[in-house]
């Protein structure tokens, strides 16, 4: 294991495998994935699950799969958070609210106070999300560890380089990404959050489930990306806990040597944005 340097902080990102409309099954999993990740990493300050992770996309038992209000997921996620002093972004879930359902993400900072929830912006037509979820309103910001300040997108989100410059352009310093990111798009994957974090001049931190959901198989490599679009870490095709230490200072570093955003022209792009 990596030591940690002064202004470090150590992200895992729990690239689990997800049981399809088993939500029983999958909080049990997700549990002992967060357990090992906090035993094995003691330094341990922001951990991420991947999207839907509570029941997967069984679409069709959606509305009798779906938590109510979070309640439950978010009274796991706010204790866990609490007990071992970390950052938890939850993925996301499928929440239901007013007999709507929600792709939605909780964050959770180590006192166990959620910082954000958010509502995926954007449907997955390919998934059908559109058929069966509601999608968000708003782009949504919060606070972490060390100054941290993250922009939440949702898979599907990442190719939407508006969302993430809104983001940026507001005081995201990393943009998190939950996803179910299915073969045999690898190299969709990888080229849209190096992307989104060299133009945004800031870290990318993805976490992309593993397995299969009924005909569609997810490949991992979730992946930390920093301001550079250099590649922390990366992990493979199976079940893992992927690691890295990010230092969210390189960020000002960046952008210092790189004036992207000074020089931006927003009176001459369409819309004046």
């Amino acid at each position: 294991m990596t030591e940690q340097q002064p202004g470090e902080m150590r992200v895992a990102l729990i690239q689990g495998d997800i049981q399809l409309g088993n939500p029983e099954a999958n909080h049990k999993h997700m549990q002992t994935l967060l357990e090992r990740a906090v035993e094995q990493y003691p330094d341990l300050k922001l951990a991420v699950l991947p999207e839907m992770w509570n029941t997967g996309y069984a679409l069709e038992k959606i509305q009798e799969l779906a938590d109510p209000e979070g309640q439950r997921s978010r009274a796991w996620l706010s204790a866990f958070a609490q007990k071992h002093q970390i950052s938890i972004v939850g993925g996301s879930i499928a929440e239901k609210r007013n007999d709507q359902i929600f792709n939605t993400m909780y964050a959770y900072n180590r006192s166990g106070d959620q910082v954000t929830r958010y509502d995926k912006l954007h449907l997955f037509r390919l998934m059908d999300e559109e058929k069966y979820l509601q999608p968000g309103a708003d782009p949504e910001i919060f606070e972490l560890e060390n100054g941290l300040t993250a922009g939440a997108s949702i898979c599907y989100d990442i190719r939407f380089p508006e969302l993430a410059r809104t983001l940026a352009l507001n005081g995201a310093r990393a943009l998190i990404v939950p996803a179910e990111w299915p073969n045999p798009r690898l190299h969709h994957w990888r080229t849209l959050l190096t992307a989104r974090a060299i133009e945004n001049q800031m870290y990318v931190i993805a976490c992309n489930r593993v397995g299969k959901g009924g005909d569609t198989e997810f490949f991992g490599h979730s992946l930390i990306i920093d301001p550079w679009g250099e590649i922390v870490a990366e992990g493979g095709e199976g079940e893992e806990i992927v690691t890295g230490l990010i230092r969210p200072s390189l960020v000002d570093e960046v952008r210092g040597r790189i004036p992207v955003f000074e020089d931006r022209r927003p009176g001459i792009y369409f819309g004046g944005k």
